[in-house]
């Protein structure tokens, strides 16, 4: 297996960068398929989904067996090793705590005549998250997710995750289901489990937004179930960019370029970005050093064979711009100064600034949520927020005289758009009785 290295420069495009540039964000193959299923769940709801839990995760589960009792939670507490409670305590608590830092808070304004106008928000009733399965159990995806919606104030929390094929759920990611706060956990993984939070069934009542990464199919599903319900972004296959210079340490940049092709799917993404020939090369014979020693050496090198690229530039500058037409979901900037390129970031899901900020830092526990937007959508979507959990409403209260004084402008607007009615709606209030 051969890892590149190619130049690259404004103006000059090399064939691997621009294939590296234009990955899809959907996989139309997926979506056919994601479509047939999603129609059959819409028309014969719980019968469809058993069906397709039994196809597709490998489990064969009756009805009353799709929710998780509360007793599996409970058990599950004490399934669980005394050290990772406490690192998944910390995490939630680093979570909820940046969540509630970056909650909009209830505005008002004055209008000119007295009035008042604002925004106020309020939670969602019932929302629905997505846990991917696969080859790892995602304990920290849930804590992402879930604990954003809680301290939202969502009172019906309800998440999907596959079960394996005894119809079992890893007992770390009931834990953190359980500390997160959610109220109802499903055993359906895939297009099924998006089905039926899109539509809802006899057993299951459907959500009002569902949000969660998931692969190639389960991102398909989402895509075409916008409008039954609400959805946060395009989160698929995992993907990082690395901006470095000469004084990044070839061992550090290897291994964060190989903690994400390790998700498996073989989709991943991994991009180095540098002005140094040296780095690259010693880069290159790194990742493959390291690789020897990972437990998923097997699922890493699909990822490497498929999505892995190592790009030399001219300057910095010329860098930054390959990694904003990038627009990753991880971008982390590894050069002399990192701060000062902070600002020149203008499309990426999340930064980590410094060689003392790996990604794995924004996977697990500093605070941000994880789910962020791939497929080079980070130029239009942002990561998951607590407010992506709420509702915006705007407001305005016009006193007698707000209303005089734009009388004649809501007038001229009615006269043009041929509305007569809007505009005698604010004048009949002036009429003298």
């Amino acid at each position: 297996m051969e890892i590149k290295i190619v130049k690259w420069a404004p103006g000059q495009p090399a064939p691997a960068v621009v294939a590296q540039l234009k990955r899809p964000a959907f996989d139309s193959t997926a979506e056919n398929t994601a479509r047939q299923v999603l129609e059959d769940i819409r028309l014969n709801g719980d019968a469809a989904v058993l069906k397709y839990i039994t196809q597709f995760d490998g489990a064969t589960l009756k009805l009353n067996e799709l929710m998780v009792p509360t007793a599996d939670l409970a058990s599950a507490r004490e399934i669980v090793d005394p050290d990772f409670k406490a690192a998944a305590r910390e995490s939630h608590k680093r979570i909820a705590a940046f969540a509630k830092a970056g909650m909009k808070k209830d505005w008002t304004t004055f209008s000119p005549k007295g009035g008042t106008l604002g925004e106020q928000f309020s939670p969602l009733d019932r929302v629905g998250v997505y846990v991917p399965g696969g080859t790892a159990p995602l304990v920290s995806t849930v804590l992402m997710t879930v604990t954003l919606a809680k301290t939202a104030g969502v009172q019906e929390i309800v998440v999907c995750t596959p079960a394996d094929r005894n119809g079992q759920i890893n007992p770390y990611l009931l834990f953190a289901l359980e500390l997160a706060g959610a109220t109802e956990v499903y055993r359906v993984g895939g297009i099924q489990a998006i089905g039926l939070m899109a539509y809802g069934t006899a057993t299951v009542r459907k959500v009002q937004k569902i949000v969660g990464p998931g692969g190639t199919y389960v991102t398909a599903a989402k895509r075409l179930v916008y409008g039954e319900v609400a959805l946060d972004l395009v989160a698929g296959p995992s993907e990082i960019a690395i901006l470095a210079d000469d004084t990044a340490l070839p061992e550090c940049v290897a291994a964060d370029l190989l903690s994400q092709a390790e998700h498996g799917t073989g989709h991943e993404k991994s991009l180095l970005v540098t002005n140094s020939n040296t780095l690259a090369t010693a880069v290159r014979t790194e990742i493959f050093r390291q690789l020897e020693k990972l437990s998923r050496r097997e699922l890493i090198l699909k990822g490497l064979e498929r999505g892995t690229l190592l790009v030399v530039v001219n300057t910095l500058d010329e860098g930054m711009e390959l990694c904003n037409q990038f627009a990753p979901e991880h971008l982390e900037i590894m050069v002399r100064e990192p701060r000062n390129w902070l600002r020149k970031v203008r499309a990426a899901g999340a930064v980590f600034v410094g060689m003392w900020t790996p990604e794995a830092v924004g996977d697990f526990v500093a605070g941000p949520s994880h789910v962020l937007p791939t497929g080079g959508t980070a130029t239009m979507f942002s990561g998951l927020t607590v407010d992506e959990f709420r509702r915006r409403t705007s407001f305005m209260a016009y006193t007698r005289a707000d209303l005089q004084e734009t009388l004649p402008v809501i007038e001229a607007f009615a006269r043009v758009e041929g509305l007569d009615g809007h505009g005698q709606s604010a004048r009949i209030r002036f009429r003298t009785p």
